[in-house]
């Protein structure tokens, strides 16, 4: 069996729990989620959704703000469920205002 040094015994729980101190932080970090979240909203915005999906739109702004607010707080549980609820919302909007544009009539 390979003996560690003495330092390196006194050292090695600190060093573990830093590591995955770390480790656990950066999984926590919603950013998938929020970048969904932002790209839908675009998506839901250029098919028309302030105007055609006006509540739904809202809504997912709302979610994105929610999300915003817990990451900055550090509560990525909470960031990360916003998120996904933004993302749905304005997935919603998106398509209730394609289907609102592709009923209207064209001039």
């Amino acid at each position: 069996m390979i003996e560690l040094s003495r330092s390196l015994k006194t050292f090695l729980p600190t060093i573990v729990l830093l590591a995955t101190a770390t480790l656990a932080a950066c999984a926590g970090y919603p950013a998938q989620q929020m970048y969904d979240a932002r790209q839908a909203i675009r998506a839901a915005e250029k098919a028309g959704a302030a105007q055609y999906a006006p509540e739904p739109y809202a809504a997912a702004q709302s979610h994105l703000k929610s999300a915003e607010n817990s990451l900055h707080g550090g509560d990525y549980r909470s960031a990360r469920d916003e998120a996904e609820q933004a993302r749905e919302k304005a997935m919603e909007a998106r398509r209730q205002a394609e289907a609102a544009m592709s009923s209207a009539p064209r001039p």
